[in-house]
């Protein structure tokens, strides 16, 4: 099944149960879609391709994990709960996250294909490894272990 579908299978069962956090979160996924298809001039009827979904989920989850970050730092614990449960709710349907070890052997790999070796080259070493890994890794843990690696 489609992530789209599943997403929309999920929604009606969340509001059967009455789980209003879940409806919630799931109703504001499916606005972000229908947004998203839009913004392309696509039909509504027709379903985004799932890594097309998995991105635009991969970027609500990030907003939810900056907007429990600045609401904790602002010193609102309970709305930094709510965006955290949310992000936990969205990230279920995200692929499971790349540990750091396999995040360094495809970095390692990239930069042996691609023979970079100094700073300049960590534009091109990105993008290929964003590529390759797509949304099992975090952007900014990319970066930062593609710096480390080309600053040696």
């Amino acid at each position: 099944m489609a992530l789209e579908s599943q997403i929309s299978q999920d929604l009606k069962a969340a509001m059967l149960a009455g789980q209003q956090q879940r409806v919630t979160t799931l109703r504001g996924l499916k606005s972000t879609l229908l947004y998203e298809k839009v913004a392309r001039k696509l039909p509504r009827e027709q379903e985004l391709a799932d890594d097309e979904v998995i991105s635009l989920l991969a970027r609500e989850s990030k907003k939810r994990q900056e907007s429990a970050e600045l609401y904790v730092q602002g010193g609102s614990q309970e709305r930094a709960d709510a965006e955290l449960q949310e992000k936990a709710i969205i990230d279920a349907y995200l692929p499971e996250r790349m540990s750091d070890d396999e995040l360094a052997s495809v970095i390692a790999g990239v930069v042996e294909e691609m023979g970079a070796s100094s700073p300049q080259d960590m534009g091109k070493v990105i993008g290929a490894v964003r590529q390759k890994v797509g949304a099992t890794a975090d952007g900014a843990s990319i970066a930062r272990m593609v710096k480390e690696k080309l600053a040696l």
